[in-house]
Order: C-alpha cells, then structure tokens, then sequence
C-alpha cells in the first residue's frame, strides 16, 4: 500500500498551519512535513523541518532530509509587507532593496524550492507541486496600477510555474504543476488591505485551505502551467 507523503513549505504562516492541519486530519497522508523558518515539534503523521528560502543550502538539506517520493507540494511562502515595507504606489515610492527584498521571497526562494522539490514526487501516480500566487499578479487583470514589487514578483513566480510545469511533465507525466490563488485570508499579511473587503471574501485561514485543498483534488493535467483562484475558475495571465 502506497503511503503518500505531504511537503508544506512555509508552514510556519496563517495559511500554512491551516494547511497542515487540514492535511493532517484528511486522512489521505501518512506524513505531512511542515517546513519553516521555526518549526514545531513532530507530532503524529505531522513532522516539523527547517527551511529558510532565502538560503538555498537551506532549501537543498530540507529536500535532502525528505528524500522521494513525495505526492504534494505546496509553498506558501511570500511576501507583501513587512516593517519598513508597504506596497507601493507609485513610481516615486519603488526602492531597490526593497525590490530585491519580495523577489528573494515571492519569485526567486519558491523558484529554488521548485529546483530542489520537484525531482521528489513520485513518478508512477498523480503528484502536485504548486505555489500560492496572487490575482494581483495577473498582468491582463491589472486595471488600477500600483503595487509594483508585489505585483511583478508574483507574475514573475507565475512564469516560473509555467517553465516548471513543462520540464516536470517529460519525466512526470502524472505530475500536475500549476499556481494557486488564495482569495483574501485574514492574516497579518493582509490586514492592513481588508478595508472594503466583503465578508464573505474575507476568509479564515481554515476556510482557505479547505478550498485550496478541494482545487487541487479536483485539477487534472489540463491544469498545467496555469494559475487557479481559490473557486477554482482560472485565471488569466
């Protein structure tokens, strides 16, 4: 009997603790890795790991520790405000380091996670690796401009997620690659943005996982590539 396993990469958030939890007490994994910055202890099917992916060595051991096969990925890590950074609103505002700052954690850290992941998932069934991207990362959805760092790195992690999804499709074909948007969750990263958002668009963090969680259970390899709202209608480019 097959005993699938559950990579969840930057559990250490809101919605990734709702993940594993909801993970965890499916039913469907016989372990479930929570990797973070500060990881809890191991507990039950659920086993604590150190990832910073800001720091590929960081992101290779955490691999290498796992080790194949592996039936789901999903990283969740990002950025949209931290101290001393808020998104931006106009040109005026844009900052290199603050730049290169949400690209190390939107774009460039999940790129390397795919890098060091995907060679894990199993070959001989249904695998999924997927990244938690943003509406706001959709180039042909952007009518307000603005948000420039947070914007361009997550369209940026979409094209990553494209390129992904045709390498790992030669040696898996089973395998299903694709971006995940989560809707608004209420946690730190979008508190201060919930102003005007209607309540029943306003998501707890267990709430969002379930939903994310039933998209993946419900996407097949004609999901490849692209990039799937929290409803689980695509969304373009």
């Amino acid at each position: 009997m097959v005993e699938a396993v559950a990579v969840v990469i930057g559990a250490g958030g809101g919605i990734g603790v709702a993940l594993i939890q909801a993970l965890a007490s499916s039913g469907r994994y016989a372990r479930v890795h929570a990797l973070s910055r500060d990881p809890g202890e191991d507990d039950g099917e659920v086993f604590g790991g150190v990832i910073d992916v800001t720091d590929e060595a960081s992101i290779r051991h955490a691999a290498g520790r796992i080790g194949p096969p592996v039936d789901l990925v999903v990283i969740a890590t990002g950025i949209l405000h931290e101290d001393g950074i808020m998104p931006e609103k106009a040109l005026g505002e844009l900052d290199g380091g603050t730049l290169a700052r949400i690209f190390q954690l939107n774009t460039i850290g999940p790129a390397l996670a795919f890098k060091h992941f995907a060679p894990l998932l199993a070959s001989d069934r249904r695998t999924v690796i997927t990244a938690l991207s943003a509406r706001v990362g959709s180039i042909s959805d952007n009518r307000t401009g603005g948000w420039y760092g947070y914007r361009a790195s997550k369209a940026a992690l979409n094209m990553i997620v494209k390129s992904a999804a045709i390498e790992i499709a030669r040696s898996r074909p089973l395998a299903l690659c694709f971006a995940l948007h989560p809707g608004t969750v209420d946690t730190g990263l979008s508190q201060p943005f919930q102003r005007g958002v209607p309540p029943d668009r306003l998501f707890s963090p267990d709430r969002a996982a379930r939903q994310l969680l039933d998209v993946i259970a419900g996407l097949d390899s004609r999901s490849n590539g692209r990039i799937f709202g929290w409803d689980g209608r695509e969304i373009d480019p």
